[in-house]
């Protein structure tokens, strides 16, 4: 159940202002963040780090009930939803160290279990390579993982995989069909709430944003694979064995099969790079709404990090 927003928090679209949470000043920039929860079990606090296209907000669902047993914190990252702009796309050790900055900057303390959904799971690998003593645990929802290339063909390597990027004409045409899937994915979110998420994911400043944010990804995975050791702490990677709907127009079925394929041993061997790590597929789910699709098996991979932290 998703907490509604208060008569005095209530923020629409067109105000500019963020309907939840606030902004804090991290450098020369101004960072949004949205903390719930108390901590008072003890456990870490759960830090969302979104996918590309996708903003804090978008995990408000589980955030939420996470917040019911530990501290959650949602963000945007700079050039992304409610944060200030910022040149994109830019290096994995920027953003981790905005991040830690961030967290300092709201009074978050850690050390942290890192949610890290798609591209998030990078920025999530690369804070764990600089700070190790501030990771608690990773939870990877199907998170990027560096060395993905060796598990795909030669066509579904990263530097081969042309992101789409549709001009405004495409744009405009595609616009009704993702108002629609947005108000699907968001349909249990607060009012006020639920239609300023909807009308920024299908505006143009918010869809370049994570076209840009996605155009650097070989040389992130680069940065990685000479970033040094990660620490060995508990993680959980859930993987979702659905195809998105727009992956099936942008991809053949051999294609499609040689992906899903390589997935299932490339979060295998994910989970299994560390002591204590779980490889949890997610039948039916599908990349982009992992969150939404499979709410409760999330949630209860975090409750089960927590726990094993605590052990």
């Amino acid at each position: 159940m998703i907490k509604q927003v208060s008569p005095g928090t209530e923020r629409t679209a067109e105000d500019g202002r963020p309907p939840l949470g606030q902004l804090y000043d991290v450098g020369e920039r101004r960072l949004w963040l949205h903390r719930s929860g108390t901590g008072a079990t003890g456990g870490p606090a759960v830090v969302f780090l979104p996918g590309a296209s996708a903003v804090g907000l978008d995990y408000l669902n589980i955030h939420d009930r996470i917040s019911e047993f530990t501290t959650s914190v949602l963000y945007d990252r700079a050039g992304t939803g409610w944060s200030d702009p910022a040149d994109l796309p830019r290096t994995a050790a920027e953003v981790a160290t905005e991040l830690r900055d961030l967290l300092r900057a709201a009074g978050v303390p850690g050390p942290y279990l890192l949610a890290a959904h798609s591209l998030g799971g990078a920025y999530a690998r690369r804070f764990a390579q600089l700070f190790p003593g501030d990771v608690a645990g990773v939870l990877y929802l199907d998170g990027f993982y560096e060395d993905m290339d060796a598990y795909m063909p030669e066509r579904l390597q990263l530097a081969r995989v042309r992101q789409p990027d549709p001009g405004p004409v495409q744009l405009s045409l595609m616009r009704p069909m993702m108002r629609r899937m947005y108000k699907r994915m968001f349909a249990g979110w607060p009012d006020g709430l639920r239609e300023a998420l909807v009308e920024r994911h299908v505006s143009a400043g918010w869809w370049q944003a994570g076209v840009r944010e996605r155009s650097n990804m070989p040389e992130i995975a680069g940065e990685l694979k000479g970033g040094g050791d990660l620490p060995d702490v508990p993680v959980i990677v859930l993987a979702a064995s659905g195809i998105d709907p727009g992956m099936r127009l942008l991809m053949s079925a051999k294609s499609l099969h040689a992906m899903a394929d390589g997935n299932r041993r490339l979060y295998a061997d994910l989970a299994g790079s560390v002591t204590r790590g779980e490889y949890r597929p997610l039948e039916g789910a599908r990349h982009s709404t992992l969150t939404t699709d499979r709410p409760d098996d999330v949630v209860r991979a975090a409750r089960d990090l927590v726990d094993m932290v605590a052990r």
